[in-house]
């Protein structure tokens, strides 16, 4: 049994298809696939030992803001579609975090009736508890919670300009 189907409007032959095609674009692929495989292919890619991707931590610091660290925008600041992606990671991974924290919050107040009033009482009973653990942040960047505030926040290490 044979199929026709016309793929090219402009030109009346039809494409035949029958069924052993698929039985051979297996096997020239696989051809195709393994003449291309060389010992960097096969073996599996490297991971740096700098890279911060998959790390997590719990090193969350208490913000002071008489420290006038640079506080994070969040904002997506893409400036180069070549490195686009790596420009996006900290202000997404910032945004997941800190909902996810936020979240985390609100249900302690729900059940407590009030926010942990001291940064060791947030460490204890929100981060610990909870087994919360943050990815790492590129750049010099870190997670500090705001007490005042009841917020996580993501400051730059160095304080900020004047």
């Amino acid at each position: 049994m044979s199929y026709f189907f016309s793929f090219d409007m402009q030109v009346d032959r039809p494409f035949r298809f029958d069924k052993a095609m698929p039985v051979r674009a297996l096997i020239c692929g696989g051809v195709l696939s393994l003449s291309a495989c060389g010992p960097g292919f096969t073996e599996p890619m490297q991971k740096s030992p700098n890279s911060i991707i998959g790390k997590t931590t719990q090193d969350i610091g208490e913000f002071k803001p008489e420290e006038k660290k640079e506080v994070s925008d969040q904002k997506l600041n893409v400036t180069n579609p070549v490195t686009g992606p790596l420009e996006a990671y900290r202000p997404m991974v910032e945004r997941v975090v800190i909902a996810q924290i936020d979240q985390a919050l609100r249900l302690y107040e729900a059940e407590n009736g009030k926010y942990p009033a001291t940064y060791e009482e947030f460490m204890e009973q929100i981060i610990k508890k909870n087994g919360i653990r943050l990815p790492v942040l590129p750049g010099g960047w870190k997670y500090e919670y705001n007490v005042a505030e009841h917020k996580l926040e993501v400051v730059q290490d160095k304080p900020a300009a004047p």
